[in-house]
């Protein structure tokens, strides 16, 4: 769908084609922003044994077997092989709060795509690839798996839990869904994992750092925090209408300081959830409803 407003599967399933110049997966290049040891902890693949052989010119010294060399008095290095595995699990935040959008999209399209291409992406990859998607009223799992067909399966889950959103179902909010769905990979995720949070994180408590404190000890995550511009700035608006489904009140961000305020609010918070998860070696992608998706994370996690 071209509207920004809704996505729906075949939209998501095209998104495979742009699913290139990026990696969720460690091996980034210099410029990203998962490179660096000050950066990012993401533990890489690890590495498995493979076999002994003589030393050969060219090879690594550090690999040297130096007991197997003393034992037959010729010089032998230890080969390793990349690990293949390293399931990666999506939480992709579909609740009421998310169906805002300014300009472009609604944040709900953005977190639908941006979880679509980093599915491909993964897939692509040789690595499973599995999802959480929760809204207001219910967790849909997918445990990771190689499988075309299961991820198109989840996306078909996504893109209808995107299409009954709706600004009627105010009244069924419920912010402390964030924390049900992080408990719910805690369960989920073993060790070297890589979870990847698409959220607004509306709803952020210590009970959601307490899951991301204990998933972190051994696996890896990054937060894609996707916002709309006029959460940022809101000076352009020079009237909105807010409504809650049921009644309206329209509203001048110039009068009484609300703009500045409403702003001034949206960074502390910002500025304070960065901070927080980068205290636990989590970085944080801001994603916003404007730019295409894809280019954003080609900006941010660099060309791979």
């Amino acid at each position: 769908m071209a509207s920004g407003i809704y996505t729906d599967t075949a939209s998501l399933a095209r998104l495979r084609h742009d699913a290139h110049g990026f990696s969720l997966l460690p091996r980034q290049p210099l410029s990203s922003l998962l490179s660096g040891r000050k950066r990012s902890r993401l533990r890489g693949r690890g590495l498995d044994f493979e076999e002994l052989r003589h030393y050969r010119p060219g090879d690594d010294i550090r690999t040297m077997d130096w007991r197997v060399t003393n034992r037959t008095g010729k010089p032998h290095v230890r080969v390793y092989t990349e690990e293949r595995d390293r399931p990666v699990v999506l939480l992709v935040d579909q609740r009421l709060g998310m169906f805002f959008g300014s300009r472009v999209k609604m944040k709900s399209v953005v977190a639908a795509e941006l979880a679509a291409l980093a599915s491909w992406r993964v897939l692509a990859q040789g690595d499973r690839v599995g999802s959480i998607l929760f809204n207001d009223s219910r967790c849909l799992q997918s445990r990771p798996s190689r499988s075309e067909r299961l991820l198109l399966n989840s996306l078909g889950q996504l893109s209808t839990m995107n299409g009954e959103l709706s600004a009627d179902q105010a009244a069924t909010a419920k912010p402390d869904q964030l924390a049900s769905a992080l408990q719910l990979a805690e369960h989920m995720v073993g060790h070297d994992y890589l979870v990847c949070i698409v959220s607004d994180f509306d709803g952020w408590d210590e009970a959601c750092l307490a899951s991301v404190k204990r998933m972190a000890r051994h696996n890896d995550l990054i937060a894609a925090l996707v916002f709309d511009p006029l959460e940022q700035d809101i000076s352009p608006a020079s009237s909105l209408v807010v409504s809650d489904g049921h009644f309206q009140l329209q509203v001048e961000p110039e009068r009484r300081e609300l703009g500045r305020r409403f702003e001034a609010s949206f960074q502390d918070s910002l500025s304070d959830l960065q901070s927080e998860l980068r205290k636990h070696g989590m970085p944080v992608l801001p994603i916003d409803t404007v730019s295409p998706v894809f280019e954003q994370l080609r900006q941010e996690l660099g060309r791979h």
